[in-house]
């Protein structure tokens, strides 16, 4: 089980009060994503990890799709019925929601490890060779691509008029959506090691977990730092969570932490206690339960004030980030298990082999749950028609 072990001030029931309160906040933000809609790698600006609709009851494979020469890393993102998400061969695909049939495809000279952003029509993506890609959804068309010096391996974001992207050369873009080729950036904001982490945005803030081992909290208006904290261990992979004034994150090491945003100061940290573990799943946050998986194979489940509230073990490494649907937390892992868990007990609700590994998370749209594997096969689940 996870421990706590440093300051944990929320004890009374005035402070039980002032977490409800922020939790509402924080499901305003992420009321702002249609339940028929995943736009964002994490699902809404706060990387919440939380679909705000239904799934049915009993999920069951409704249609695979399987192109020749690929693998699947990257998290899709859904709009407007059509699932897009980049494979590890160098394709971007478009496929619809409703059957899987392939809409179009995107070819690049590199793959896909990120999830894509959607926004106005049009899809925005980053690949390992650092190239962003500005597309057309509806036609897979390229309208604009700018080059960064690193993979790019986090999902993008949006501020206003504005595209946040960050880079393993250590830096976070921000792009101009429109204006001239001349124009396209904005600002960079560079540290000291790699950006790993996709881009969450709350106020006029974006939160970087770096790899040189802080936090960053960035001035979007400015482009210059407001505030960092000491976290003492790289972080990639994982991409920080917001509700309220706090922001939830893992890094590699074997500490998950929380952090007052608006301080810039670590309200509690939490450890496995076994050495080398390590946690790149991104947390899955409401007001009453954190939820994240760890590279020693469990998924663990934290109330936000930091106390254990169960462990699952998987059995296996956990690259992927779980997604809650009202009262069941969906995952991934290393040998190819999707599972569905309670959240008030941590019990195994829903289960599917697929073989393979899962470093994506799920996306949830429209009553279904699509994700893919390294394998190259991209699922989609959901309920028959009676």
């Amino acid at each position: 089980m996870l421990r706590r072990f440093q300051r944990l001030t929320f004890v009374s029931m005035a402070v039980a009060i002032v977490v409800t309160s922020l939790w509402r906040i924080s499901i305003a933000f992420a009321d702002e994503v249609s339940p028929s809609a995943w736009p964002l790698g994490r699902g809404n600006p706060l990387s919440t990890g939380v679909y705000t609709g239904t799934l049915p009851e009993n999920l069951e494979v409704l249609w695979t799709f399987e192109p020749e020469k690929a693998g699947f890393e990257a998290t899709a993102v859904i709009a407007d019925g059509v699932v897009f998400v980049g494979s590890l061969d160098g394709e971007m695909f478009a496929v619809n929601l409703a059957d899987g049939s392939e809409k179009w495809k995107f070819p690049t000279e590199a793959g896909f490890r990120a999830a894509a952003a959607f926004r106005d029509g049009r899809l925005y993506a980053g690949d390992m060779d650092g190239v962003v890609y500005c597309l057309d959804a509806a036609t897979g068309e390229e309208l604009w691509k700018f080059a960064t010096d690193g993979e790019i391996s986090g999902a993008p974001g949006f501020y206003q008029d504005k595209l946040l992207v960050g880079s393993q050369d250590a830096t976070l873009y921000c792009l101009n959506l429109d204006g001239a080729e001349g124009e396209r950036e904005a600002w960079r904001f560079t540290i000291g090691d790699q950006i790993r982490c996709g881009i969450t945005v709350v106020e006029n803030r974006a939160f970087l977990a770096g790899c040189d081992g802080l936090l960053h909290i960035v001035n979007l208006d400015t482009g210059e730092s407001a505030a960092s904290v000491k976290i003492g261990a790289p972080m990639p992979g994982s991409t920080p969570a917001v509700l309220g004034d706090r922001v939830y994150f893992g890094c590699e090491g074997d500490q998950f932490f929380c952090v007052d945003w608006r301080k810039a100061s670590i309200e509690w940290t939490a450890e496995h206690g076994q050495k080398y573990s390590q946690f790149r799943s991104s947390a899955a946050v409401t007001g009453e339960i954190v939820v994240f998986g760890g590279q020693d194979g469990t998924v663990y489940a934290l109330h936000p004030d930091g106390e254990s509230l169960w462990d699952f073990p998987m059995r296996s490494k956990i690259d992927s980030s779980p997604v809650i649907v009202g009262q069941r937390a969906f995952i991934g892992g290393n040998k190819g298990q999707l599972y569905g868990l309670d959240l008030a007990s941590g019990e195994v609700v829903f289960e599917y082999e697929a073989g393979g590994h899962f470093p994506a998370a799920p996306a949830v749209a429209d009553g279904r749950l699509v994700i893919g594997n390294d394998d190259g096969t991209l699922y989609c689940f959901g309920e028959t028609s009676p």
